[in-house]
């Protein structure tokens, strides 16, 4: 049974903007989703992921048998697990578009080390990872490059044609990348040191985007508020190839206020914030599509890491290495 794994992921700057065509530089970090994959011959899905936040129930639906329900099938019925499910379900379609058998049934089980819908780039490394591992059940495989661009529309589907390619080559190719509408590339990064925390939230990646678009379409300073984060990604771009840590954290500082006043933040996000900032971080913003879940700081000392694990807005909070490799084989 082939098994595939794909690291989550912080962004550094221009989360949201990306959409609309302005550059994004997201980073791979060393926690990982895992998928491992075996094919079936009677057409049927059989889901086991605890990971997903659906510890102990079995989802299980048909592929290609009309006269099994192509509806998955669960015990609960959680909003998260119904956009876990809805992720998994478009990368193994994928998969079997890319096998020519569109009557191929999966067993599938996902671990992973990620909070799912928190911003750090979980829907993408489960789609990443469901598709690579399901496409090798069927003896296929991709390339990092069609990899990506795959995974890259099913989470476009999922998301209603709101997602941005930068989470799924990140999860693919690994390290630091830049995005700008279609053109995806590696960047040189120096060591950043990272320091992740949690609310415990998730937010809804689709409603979130749609609500910066509802903005941007209002009121035209809205839209301004996007173009400046693209300005500031690409002087960001500077300071990464430099080195220069300090500046990187100022203007994450500043994005994290432009992605403030374009809604996407919320009072427990700004608390890990403004706790991250009075620590001594470099700088802080939340990471992803915002609405609760992670913000992502730079520090080299413990001393924001000590301060973000007593706030009382903080579920957990952990270091991430930079993951140089992104989609790796078993």
């Amino acid at each position: 049974m082939p098994t595939s794994s794909a690291p989550g992921k912080v962004y550094l700057f221009g989360e949201h903007a990306v959409v609309y065509g302005e550059p994004a530089v997201p980073c791979a970090i060393e926690r990982r989703v895992r998928a491992t994959v075996e094919r079936r011959d009677d057409g049927r899905v059989v889901l086991d992921a605890p990971a997903l936040s659906f510890d102990g129930v079995t989802v299980e639906y048909g592929a290609g048998d009309p006269a099994l329900s192509t509806e998955p099938a669960l015990t609960a019925e959680p909003a998260r697990v119904r956009r876990a499910v809805r992720y998994v379900d478009a990368a193994l379609a994928s998969a079997r578009e890319v096998a020519g058998d569109e009557t191929v049934g999966f067993d599938v089980s996902i671990d992973s080390d990620l909070p799912i819908g928190a911003g750090l780039g979980s829907s993408a490394a489960v789609t990443v990872a469901s598709l690579d591992a399901a496409a090798r059940a069927c003896d296929v495989e991709l390339d990092r490059a069609t990899l990506a661009d795959r995974a890259y529309q099913v989470e476009r589907e999922a998301q209603d044609g709101q997602a941005s390619r930068a989470d799924t080559f990140c999860a693919a190719t690994g390290g630091a990348v830049r995005v700008e509408g279609d053109d995806c590339r590696s960047l040189a990064a120096p060591s950043l040191p990272f320091v992740v925390a949690s609310d415990g939230g998730a937010g809804d990646t689709g409603a979130l985007v749609a609500g910066v678009r509802r903005l941007a379409e209002a009121y035209p300073f809205a839209a301004d508020t996007i173009g400046a984060i693209g300005d500031l990604v690409r002087r960001g771009e500077d300071a990464l190839a430099a080195g220069d840590v300090e500046e990187l954290g100022r203007l994450m500082d500043v994005n994290h206020g432009l992605l403030s006043a374009l809604g996407v933040s919320s009072r427990s996000l700004d608390e890990l914030v403004w706790t991250a900032r009075d620590a001594g971080a470099l700088g802080a913003k939340l990471t992803g599509a915002g609405g609760g879940g992670c913000i992502v700081a730079l520090d080299p000392t413990d001393a924001t890491e000590r301060a973000l694990a007593l706030a009382p807005a903080c579920e957990t909070t952990f270091r991430a290495e930079l993951a140089d490799e992104g989609l790796e084989r078993e």
